[in-house]
């Protein structure tokens, strides 16, 4: 699901564009390698605090190089822009 959503140009991956999204109020869900580190969470809390977003935000239990094989891109943090993706995804990680 990630690898289509990249394809249509709804996922934005990294810190520089998942908190571009984030400001332009783009982003529906942001997503979080289990190895992030706890300031880069925190960091992200924030920054959604500070736009006055209540979005979803998932750690999910993958890490940043089972999301680089998956998808191409080495990232610890992504944003989904797309309603529809971010709910399918949130269906997938809750089954």
């Amino acid at each position: 699901m990630l690898g289509m959503s990249r394809r249509a140009g709804r996922l934005s991956m990294g810190h520089d564009m998942a908190e571009k999204s984030i400001k332009s109020h783009k982003a529906r869900l942001v997503i979080f390698c289990c190895d992030a580190s706890p300031r880069l969470v925190d960091e992200f809390k924030k920054t959604l605090e500070n736009a006055r977003l209540d979005i979803p935000v998932i750690v999910t239990e993958f890490t940043m190089s089972e999301i680089h094989f998956s998808i191409g891109y080495k990232a610890g943090v992504m944003t989904l822009d797309d309603d529809n993706f971010a709910k399918r995804i949130i269906e997938l990680l809750e089954l």
